[in-house]
């Protein structure tokens, strides 16, 4: 047989366009439009309606960047035959590259209720109108700008209001009644399935060539004269290979109905609350329509979103999820970001989110939905399974520029040994339209093939694109069980785990951080929007322990102040918003509402310390931090101290000396640190022969994703900023003080280097004003430390990373997160590099002047990408950086604390006992609170953080009924850690790292305020 296949693979490509597609509408109708324009930002719909309507064509120009148009639709419900079906049909004048990511619309009913929406390719609206009834409907139509503009990353206007133009972006190309030919679409549903199977089967496979002969005979058997009346003719012809079962060992897929929806990226806040109203309206009217499709969909800040601006879509999702087919999934407030939220702030993103769905439909997801987050903490498995958690789901890891994860079913370890059964999908996409193509690439490249068989495709458009399609569940149907492909199941992320679990009982483990090798520029960009999450963290912390003890005196508590402020910060926790990788108008809405946080966080503080310190004129230091400073208790109230013999500064033939009773620093004329000693030991801590203080501007030019990555070839391209326009000492009573001020291109530096009274760490505050374009600074500290790993905290911990670069895996990681310090030590000795505002670091050894090595610390303090906001981080900023040698992990970790939460200075009556003490260091209280429940009860969560089993007497200034061990959502556990309990003292026994949460019986409620 001559082998003719390319020849009828084209035949069938062209008849498929130019005859099948035309023909899935019988006929269309023209429908009378009339239009108003929103001035500026959207309206609601009961605003809207209420306007001026004017007459509108098809074919005329709509829609200046961000704006909004609503449509006055009205028409008649046409006759239909036997086997028709009306609907609405429209084109916003979309393209045809992306599913979302443009113009998008909403058709509402005329008492406001939404039918369902239009996206590029989910275009039409159902008619539930008997023939000859009117059709009245309105369309608020939203004139969202491509802003990736094809993904070319160049620097775009269309990141804000102002700078988007005012012309038109877009042409209403089409707004009809059509009829559907449902034995047409049918047609093309078959021909789409099978062509897809026929393209991922090898060229010589029996099976792809009888798929290709059948749809040759279908296209013998449609007359292109008539493809209505020949379709089911057609039809018949593919039925015989569309009904041959898969093979019994072929790989098992459980589709999950999902929309990755960011909830906020190249659009601001507010039009993600309107995407995600599209997508929910969809997915119900899709479910009306097969009553066999789920939903799963996460993020609670989404559902609080329809809750809030569109009720009655919220009270239809409500009676969806009663009935399992609108699935909440992950638990968390919003798919945070995992490397950059502090450990209470991941807590509860987990704590809001479940509250919010066990509250309103009494669920609570027991997965953890993160498909798009940049790499992941290795606290997460704690922190999720002290949720409740029992799985997680992830597909990012797939985008590693390096290496390649090897499992795709496994138990991911955290640092203190929790495990989390854990998924990556390998179809290695969370936006699956169920291909063919997609289909074979997650059977082919499933790691775990001969111990297992499963895996989950998420299978919808994401982003605007609106949700699953009619299109995709009928795929699903066709290839439920089909001869050369996987099997597909309609399912949900519970049945997916159980599954896998049963099928999978012992699976390999996976220890410590995914790393993800990629977006590594997410730690630094937008800098004022991490230094806005690092500071609402640590006021939040405050209030929330200062109210409490203001409560315990009688004051009421300020739950819904405190609500609202953490409902924003985690937000603003987004993978898109906190890495900064988002467009302007995104983050220089952050900044305002950090902002508001903080003004809502002082207020807070300083009433409850009024309560908590009483009237008077004692001058006092309160400490809401966990270790004592400055002659404070932790966590108490105390008169001011004296600050001690006062540091000193002299200026010397080439620089200057620092010097108080535990450090002499030596600074030279160009501002930089030539020597960094300990006086009790003489050691010092700068590497022979370098400088430290060291500020480096690099050339930040990656391939693609600008706001994204860091690529490695940047560290080519070095200039060290050591000219100086002024050096001189600042006079200061008790500290002694360096300031150093630098031009740099088109910005100024200033840098203040501070030894204080009793300081064992130089501290440095470096303000900037910033003007550069595509370039990366970094602070540089040469240490004199042989050692080969460095120690990062992250969330609850801290984790160990190689300074070598022995496998590809090191190599790949040379731009790593921290929170608030970096350790490099060896055997007796370490240097502690603390920061207030500051994620991005790297960590490298060097060989040393005088033998062995040396090691690097380099702090990342700005980038200045162009893509997606060409302004980024342009303007002033402020950095504080501790350097503290001869220093421990205890160390560090006092040093986190000391320069992210400072005593606040305040008049009262007198000092005050610590709310709690606690007799070791190693524990430490991140977090006290009254209950999520209103009961009045006090919530203490507390954790080992120096890596080691840990004892500790825990004392409490109130009194109490009972203390009980409780999960994050504060219900009783079995007790793990507590010991023994005696009047107001709690006896504690902790793992390495192990996260705890104390819930104290109160005696007596306490008021809420308001």
């Amino acid at each position: 047989m001559h082998d003719n296949s390319s020849l009828v693979e084209a035949r069938i490509q062209r008849f498929v366009q130019e005859r099948l597609l035309p023909a899935v509408y019988a006929r269309t109708e023209p429908l009378t439009l009339r239009s108003w324009t929103a001035p500026g930002e959207p309206v609601p719909f009961d605003e809207a309606v209420g306007q001026s309507f004017a007459p509108f064509e098809v074919g005329t120009p709509w829609g200046r960047a961000w704006s909004t148009m609503w449509l006055h639709v009205t028409g008649v419900v046409p006759e239909v035959e036997a086997g028709q079906r009306a609907e609405l049909v429209f084109d916003l004048g979309f393209n045809t590259a992306e599913p979302g990511f443009q113009a998008e619309g909403t058709v509402y009913r005329p008492d406001g209720s939404i039918v369902k929406a239009v996206e590029p390719r989910n275009a039409y609206v159902p008619l539930d109108g008997a023939a000859g009834e009117p059709i009245d409907l309105y369309l608020e139509a939203a004139a969202n700008p491509d802003v990736a503009e094809g993904w070319t990353f160049a620097p775009t206007p269309l990141g804000e209001w102002d700078s988007a133009g005012d012309d038109p972006r877009y042409v209403l190309r089409q707004a009809d009644v059509g009829i559907l030919d449902v034995t047409v679409w049918e047609l093309i549903q078959d021909v789409a399935a099978l062509r897809g199977l026929m393209g991922a089967l090898s060229t010589d496979s029996p099976r792809r060539a009888e798929i290709l002969r059948a749809l040759e005979r279908m296209v013998d058997a449609t007359d292109p004269d008539d493809v209505a009346g020949t379709a089911a003719d057609a039809r018949a012809e593919l039925a015989g290979v569309l009904s041959r079962p898969a093979s019994a060992s072929a790989h098992v897929l459980h589709a999950v109905g999902h929309a990755h929806i960011d909830s906020a990226w190249l659009w601001p806040v507010r039009e993600t609350q309107r995407k995600v109203a599209r997508t929910f309206s969809n997915v119900l009217a899709l479910q009306r329509e097969d009553p066999d499709f789920a939903f799963a969909a996460s993020s609670a800040q989404q559902y609080a979103w329809m809750k809030q601006f569109q009720p009655e879509l919220f009270e239809r999702m409500r009676g969806a999820v009663a009935e399992g087919r609108f699935v909440p999934a992950g638990g968390m407030w919003v798919e945070s970001d995992t490397n950059m939220p502090g450990g209470e702030a991941l807590a509860r993103q987990f704590v809001r989110g479940k509250r919010f769905f066990l509250e309103e439909f009494g669920v609570e997801p027991l997965d953890v939905w993160l498909p798009d987050s940049f790499g992941y903490s290795a606290a997460l498995p704690q922190i999720a399974r002290a949720a409740g958690s029992r799985w997680m789901l992830t597909q990012k890891m797939s985008w590693n520029e390096t290496n390649v994860m090897p499992h795709h079913t496994f138990l991911w370890e955290g640092i203190d040994g929790t495990r989390i059964f854990t998924h990556f999908p390998p179809v290695d996409t969370y936006n699956a339209q169920l291909t063919g193509d997609e289909l074979a690439r997650a059977e082919r490249q499933y790691a775990e093939k001969g111990a297992a068989n499963t895996s989950l495709v998420p299978f919808g458009y994401g982003d605007g694109g609106g949700g699953p399609t009619r299109e995709m569940i009928a795929a699903a149907a066709r290839v439920r069980s089909l001869e050369g492909s996987p099997t597909v199941t309609l399912s949900t992320p519970q049945s997916f785990f159980e599954a896998a679990e049963a099928e999978y009982p012992v699976p390999p483990v996976w220890a410590g951080e995914m790393y993800l090798e990629f977006h590594r520029g997410t730690y630094t960009s937008q800098s004022r929007t991490k230094r806005g999450n690092r500071r609402s963290e640590h006021a939040l912390r405050e209030a929330e322990f200062w109210a409490t003890a203001a409560a315990l005196r009688g004051a009421p508590y300020p739950y819904a102040e405190l609500d609202a402020a953490w409902e924003t910060v985690l937000l603003q926790q987004f993978h898109d918003i906190l890495p900064g990788s988002s467009i302007a108008w995104v983050h220089r809405e952050a900044e305002r509402r950090y902002a508001e946080v903080l003004a809502s966080t002082e207020h807070m503080i300083a009433g409850a310390l009024a309560v908590v310190a009483g009237s008077g004129d004692t001058e006092l230091v309160a400490d809401a931090g966990p270790y004592a400073r400055e002659g404070t208790a932790a966590m108490g109230i105390a008169v001011v101290q004296g600050s001690g013999s006062p540091a000193s500064v002299a200026r010397t033939t080439n620089g200057f000396v620092l010097e108080n009773e535990h450090l002499t620093v030596s600074i030279d004329d160009a501002g930089l640190v030539t020597s960094l000693v300990t006086r009790a030991t003489g050691r010092n801590a700068i590497a022979a022969g370098e400088r430290g203080n060291l500020l480096q501007l690099h050339r930040d030019t990656p391939s693609r994703w600008d706001a994204w990555d860091i690529d490695e070839h940047y560290r080519r391209h070095v200039v060290d900023v050591t000219d100086v326009v002024s050096i001189d000492i600042v006079p200061h009573p008790s500290a002694a003080i360096v300031c150093v001020v630098r031009a740099l291109g088109g910005s100024r530096i200033t840098q203040a280097l501070t030894l204080a009274p009793d300081g064992r760490a130089l501290d440095i505050e470096t303000m900037v004003d910033w003007h550069e374009r595509q370039k990366l600074l970094k602070l540089a500290f040469p240490l004199d430390v042989h050692t080969d790993r460095a120690t990062s905290e992250i969330q609850f911990g801290h984790v160990h990373r190689p300074t070598h670069v022995n496998t590809s895996w090191d190599a790949a990681r040379f731009e790593t997160v921290a929170h608030r310090w970096v350790h490099v030590g060896e055997p007796g000795f370490g240097v502690a590099v603390a920061n207030d505002a500051t994620y991005g670091h790297d960590i490298t050894r060097s060989p040393s002047a005088g033998g062995g090595t040396a090691t690097t610390v380099r702090l990342s303090l700005l980038r200045a990408p162009l893509f997606p906001d060409p302004e980024a981080d342009q303007g002033e900023h402020t950095f504080t950086v501790s350097v503290r040698p001869d220093a421990t992990i205890a160390d560090a970790v006092r040093e986190g604390y000391r320069l992210n939460l400072p005593v606040r200075a305040l008049s009262g009556a007198g000092p005050v006992e610590p709310l709690l003490s606690v007799s070791s260091d190693a524990v430490v209280v991140e977090a006290v609170k009254l209950a999520e429940d209103r009961s009045g009860d006090v919530i203490v969560r507390l954790y080992e953080a120096h890596g080691g089993r840990a004892t500790a007497h825990l004392a409490t200034a109130f009194d109490f009924d009972t203390v009980v061990e409780t999960d994050l959502l504060e219900r009783q556990i079995h007790a793990s850690v507590v010991r023994a309990v005696e009047g107001r003292d709690v006896d504690l026994e902790l793992r390495a790292f192990q996260l705890v949460t104390l819930r104290f019986r109160s005696p007596a409620s306490i008021p809420a305020a308001g």
